[in-house]
């Protein structure tokens, strides 16, 4: 009997009608992460798939019954997904959660001015973004400008192939010799991160002749104003859309894998759960690339109120109901990348087509900031996704010294609920467009589902 551990390539596993699926299911994807570049897009996008599948709208005080499809809509920008199950919560619930925010750019509170005849956007950077990789491609723009007399207008430029994009320069090579001194980090300032929106001046116009044509453009289309800009929601975004990466397409490119590669196949799998044991929840949250703090993110109470107002329909503890369940962190993972391996460790990293990571901490170097997995839960995980035929491999983010990071796992673990960490293996993280293998998109699909059903 040979006692050695040996990785498993998804195609040599998978049979090829079920890599056809793989694929099928992947083209569902790739039409969800493009309509949701922002956590605001991704929860309306969500919020209307679920409606088509019979989910209404929470109403604290009433009582749910089995088979019951509810979701609440967390102030437009996270949202918890739950499928009543027969089993009081007493029992506990089966939970998944997945962030739907991404690194980009958001719009300072007085973006607009002019400078060298063109109109310009000031910008802030959200998460951990790599400066550089955000200057010379297409941009969008893309939120929510809410008035003061209660209006809001949603806009969403640079999406279609129709509309303009946006854009930021970069000095040219013959003149940057100054700049190409510095370090990486130090080449691009965040305060140079400035998008370009216009050079046609106003005719009418004396002074700000740049500004007040782009001005006039954006009152004539959204009826705004430049004061509207301090209450607004607005992101600058890539504005490239999904699409197959390689010869044979069995990769993706696309913004926002991170963490909405694994949010996707969590709701998915959420929607064809029609009669659970369990209560089977998906809580897609935001605000987790700096640090999961604000009324959307998980270290609010939302999620808690949410669970509180279940528990007091049926009449039972929330802490007894926290203690009995159970929750996967579902967020991305490093993927060994061969060009940049002295950073990674071969035997503990993890491999594109090799299917979903589990990952019993996060953190970084000594653990910190890590929440660390119940090995008895992860040995009953790894027998529930085996019996499901999904394909799964253990990681951990590069060498010890080399850095880290964290997950929304810690802010659960809080709650006393068992939580591990898995996710889809991905390439470029954090990048405007990053890379994940379809085959482990689709692993990440049948491990939700089986998960689901325990």
């Amino acid at each position: 009997m040979d006692l050695r551990y040996k990785r498993k390539n998804a195609y040599d596993v998978y049979s090829a009608e079920e890599m056809e699926q793989a694929y099928a299911y992947c083209e569902g994807y790739k039409k969800f992460i493009d309509a949701s570049k922002t956590e605001r897009l991704a929860v309306k996008t969500a919020i209307k798939i679920a409606e088509e599948h019979g989910f209404d709208e929470f109403v604290p005080g009433k009582k749910y019954y089995a088979g019951d499809k509810i979701y609440l809509n967390q102030k437009k920008k996270a949202a918890v997904f739950a499928v009543i199950g027969k089993q009081s919560l007493q029992s506990g619930f089966l939970m998944t959660a997945a962030h739907i925010d991404s690194p980009r750019l958001d719009l300072k509170p007085n973006p607009l001015y002019q400078d060298g005849n063109l109109a310009l956007l000031k910008s802030h950077y959200y998460g951990g973004l790599r400066k550089y990789q955000w200057v010379t491609i297409p941009l969008a723009l893309c939120g929510t400008v809410c008035k003061k007399n209660g209006e809001s207008v949603d806009i969403e430029i640079g999406n279609c192939e129709e509309d303009p994009v946006f854009y930021i320069t970069d000095l040219l090579p013959h003149l940057a010799s100054k700049q190409a001194e510095k370090k990486m980090a130090e080449a691009i300032p965040a305060e140079n991160l400035n998008i370009v929106i216009g050079s046609v001046p106003d005719p009418d116009a004396e002074e700000d002749r740049f500004k007040i044509h782009f001005l006039n453009l954006l009152h004539n289309k959204y009826g705004i104003s430049q004061e509207d800009f301090f209450t607004a929601d607005l992101s600058i975004v890539p504005a490239e859309k999904a699409r197959d990466v390689g010869l044979d397409r069995s990769l993706i490119g696309a913004y926002g894998h991170d963490d909405r590669i694994c949010a996707y196949p969590a709701f998915s799998a959420l929607l064809e759960t029609t009669a659970p044991e369990k209560t089977c929840i998906a809580l897609l949250a935001d605000r987790e690339e700096v640090g999961s703090m604000g009324i959307t993110g998980m270290q609010s109470r939302f999620f808690d109120m949410f669970i509180e107002d279940l528990c007091l329909s049926e009449d039972v503890n929330v802490n007894r109901v926290y203690r009995a369940s159970s929750c996967i962190s579902a967020d991305v993972a490093a993927a060994f990348d061969p060009t940049y391996q002295d950073v990674f460790d071969a035997n503990s990293a993890a491999y594109l087509n090799y299917g979903i990571v589990l990952s019993k901490y996060t953190g970084a170097r000594g653990k910190s900031g890590a929440s660390e997995a119940c090995p008895e839960y992860m040995a009953k995980l790894c027998s529930v996704f085996d019996q499901a035929n999904a394909m799964y491999q253990f990681h951990e983010m590069g060498k010890v010294d080399a850095g880290g990071g964290g997950t929304v796992s810690q802010y659960i673990a809080n709650r006393n609920i068992d939580v591990v960490d898995i996710g889809v293996p991905m390439l470029s993280m954090h990048a405007p467009y990053e890379l994940a293998a379809k085959a482990d998109i689709y692993s990440m699909y049948k491990a939700m589902k089986a998960f689901y059903s325990l």
